[in-house]
């Protein structure tokens, strides 16, 4: 069985194109992305026509491209497809339109089956996918249930319990920021490129993770919930006050002031609280449910510290795919499809699928 994943939530155009083999394992017969991140850059995120825009310019070309790359030599590619797996939702409207619009006429015009994709819970299973492409490294086998998921991008901080595929739990998200978004924020503070996460892990290598004491947030409730809201506005009022500044100075001029070092000792110590928060509660959440395997994903999932502080605290190696599978990507959401496609769940009704932009597990 072999399913076409579309996925086009934010800046990145992407298909894939997954086989689901024998024992259930999962093969990658092919991945690309189109990003337009270098589009973004200079506005310091995400503008939502400018992402649309691209979408519409390379959808069919990337589409094109996996069938390519996946079946090369057969006369009909189209053959070989069994399904078609489509992100719904969530993201931007605009960019989500423009992949649904196209899975739904492509399963309309090649009578495929369609299935509706959410973005956030597809992260995880890229890490079934154990075989595939070349220049790429795959867990040496699947994840197995039950399963806890730590997933952390630029919009989503969540901790997820997978007893089976279609059987979860959201233990706890984040209540303000996301761990990419407030990345992206302490970047544009400090003067940072665009996406936030890699420039300020870069920047901390050159800093000191204890120059500074940020907060970690204390909230009343769910104890696997997050915030990083508080930790961001700490960064900002740390920097002003290093500057001799008080809470009215803009944070768009704090970067002219701050010197190299103290970027650095800001970034060390903003990144390695923000990453004790995500380890603390991951492992509360392992010592608690007792799951066999734990699967981190999303964007942030490629972070070094991250990575690093999960391997020494965890008693059990987590699975993470592989660091082009983290951010976003087709083959998450083929995966995912194959797993709907071959339990038999509901096809989407390729004439009345809609956008979910604000979709949640």
């Amino acid at each position: 069985m072999k399913v076409l994943g579309i996925e086009t939530s934010c800046d990145e155009t992407a298909a894939a194109i997954v086989e689901l083999g024998d024992g259930g394992s999962l093969r990658l017969l092919s991945s690309i992305v189109a990003s337009s991140m270098d589009l973004h850059a200079v506005y310091g995120g995400v503008v939502p026509e400018i992402a649309a825009r691209s979408h519409i310019e390379h959808m069919m070309p990337v589409i094109e491209k996996a069938l390519y790359e996946a079946f090369d030599g057969s006369d009909d590619p189209w053959e070989n497809i069994d399904a078609i797996a489509v992100t719904q939702g969530p993201g931007l409207g605009g960019s989500l339109l423009v992949g649904v619009v196209a899975a739904r006429t492509l399963a309309i015009r090649k009578n495929k089956p369609l299935y509706a994709v959410n973005h956030v819970m597809a992260h995880p299973f890229a890490s079934f996918i154990t075989s595939g492409i070349k220049g790429l490294s795959y867990p040496g086998k699947p994840p197995q249930f039950p399963l806890l998921s730590l997933i952390v991008s630029g919009g989503h901080t969540q901790l997820v319990l997978f007893r089976s595929p279609f059987d979860y739990s959201v233990l706890g998200r984040t209540r303000d920021d996301a761990i990419g978004e407030a990345f992206d924020k302490v970047a544009k503070i400090l003067g940072l490129p665009y996406p936030g996460g890699p420039s300020v892990g870069e920047k901390a290598k050159e800093g000191d993770p204890s120059a500074y004491k940020f907060p970690k947030a204390k909230l009343e409730g769910n104890i696997f919930d997050f915030s990083f809201s508080g930790l961001k506005t700490a960064v900002l009022r740390t920097a002003q006050k290093e500057i001799g500044e008080d809470h009215h100075f803009p944070s768009t001029m704090l970067s002219k002031r701050l010197s190299e070092a103290q970027k650095a000792n800001i970034s060390a110590s903003f990144q390695s609280g923000a990453i004790q928060t995500l380890v603390n509660k991951t492992v509360k959440a392992y010592e608690e449910f007792n799951p066999i395997s734990v699967v981190v994903a999303g964007g942030v999932a490629a972070s070094p510290e991250l990575r690093r502080q999960l391997g020494e605290t965890l008693p059990s190696p987590p699975i993470y795919p592989d660091i082009k599978l983290c951010t976003d990507n087709g083959a998450m959401i083929a995966a995912l499809g194959c797993f709907m496609h071959g339990s038999e769940q509901e096809p989407a009704d390729p004439y009345t699928l809609d956008i979910a932009p604000s979709l949640s597990m």
